[in-house]
């Protein structure tokens, strides 16, 4: 009976995996009819979305990288919304306010005004030009996945996910992000120049009459159903234990002292974390249904990349948090 059981179960995980196969390939063919010479861009960020999580994105302006958002919105069938972030900026303006309001027979009350927090899919623009206030309020937000106004309780959408820019050149008159923050993105998701080909398909595509326009492919529901099979999908004890070495030894005093001592502070059991869902996420992007050495190895550098920092001394030796990754990772592939 039990075997019967298992049988079943495992039957019914495979024919749901198919069709998040299915489903995945087709979302991501739709986002790059749009979105031109980004293919490890667009992977990473669907990593983030399948794996449940927030991603930063970090590039110089007019990179498409607001375009992205705007056309995961649509092809996922999320509830996109997107706040331009400036020093001015209140956490009211994100979360919402409550107003007084007067009925018609006189009597006062207040009335809690949703703020463009509630939504699915939360664009965070230039993030890092908001006040520390601001920052910390979409703090509570990603993590714990609800809002706190006037002492109330109210609940987001699910699913949640916020995706933010960062422009890394023009840093006078902004609040770099803290640590705290920081590590509650699951992905930093760095945002390259198109190379030449890529670059003249985008002249060729979208200087015309017409242009291509983003299709629905996914709905938030299956989105929800493809991130519950993520979370079940097997992952081998030699997977794990290449997680487990590559977080360990991005930390000061447990890892290759000719590397760690280039480290000021290392990532946390949250990278770990991480890196065990975003290795699911991505093998079912690349149609596997177990991860390999090799997903721990391209994922390394963007999960752990923004949970990491470099002694004054390695910074003045030209060392990078990328170069150190990928020593670390050498062993693995």
């Amino acid at each position: 009976m039990a075997e019967a059981v298992t049988a079943s179960f495992e039957a019914a995980m495979e024919r749901s995996a198919e069709t998040a196969l299915d489903r995945i390939a087709a979302a991501r063919a739709a986002i790059e009819t749009i979105i031109f010479g980004q293919t490890q861009v667009v992977e990473e960020a669907l990593v983030t979305l399948l794996s449940g999580g927030h991603g930063l994105l970090v590039g110089v302006p007019g990179l498409a990288k607001t375009k992205l958002v705007e056309t995961l919105g649509i092809v996922l069938g999320l509830n996109a919304r997107r706040v331009q972030f400036t020093p001015d900026l209140m956490p009211a303006d994100i979360l919402g306010s409550e107003v007084l309001e007067e009925s018609s027979d006189r009597r006062r009350s207040f009335r809690f005004v949703q703020g463009p927090i509630f939504a699915q899919l939360l664009m965070a623009d230039e993030i890092n030009r908001a006040s520390p206030r601001t920052q910390s309020a979409l703090l509570q937000a990603m993590q714990e996945y609800h809002v706190s106004v006037a002492g109330e309780r109210h609940d987001l959408p699910q699913p949640f996910h916020v995706l933010a820019t960062q422009n890394p050149l023009e840093q006078e008159g902004t609040y770099p992000l803290p640590e705290a923050q920081l590590d509650r993105f699951l992905m930093q998701i760095d945002v390259g120049y198109p190379d030449r080909a890529a670059e003249r398909r985008i002249l060729v595509e979208t200087t015309g009459a017409a242009q291509a326009e983003a299709r629905h492919v996914i709905n938030a529901e299956e989105l929800m159903g493809i991130q519950r099979l993520v979370r079940r999908l097997p992952i081998g004890d030699s997977v794990i234990e290449a997680i487990l070495d590559v977080v360990r030894s991005a930390r000061p005093g447990e890892g290759d002292p000719a590397i760690t001592q280039h480290i000021a502070w290392g990532p946390g059991p949250r990278a770990a974390q991480a890196l065990m869902l975003a290795t699911r996420a991505r093998a079912l992007i690349g149609g596997r249904l177990s991860p390999s050495n090799d997903d721990v190895a391209a994922l390394a550098v963007p999960i752990l990349k923004h949970r990491m920092a470099l002694t004054f001394s390695a910074r003045a030796e030209g060392e990078t948090i990328t170069d150190l990754i990928a020593k670390l990772t050498q062993r693995l592939r």
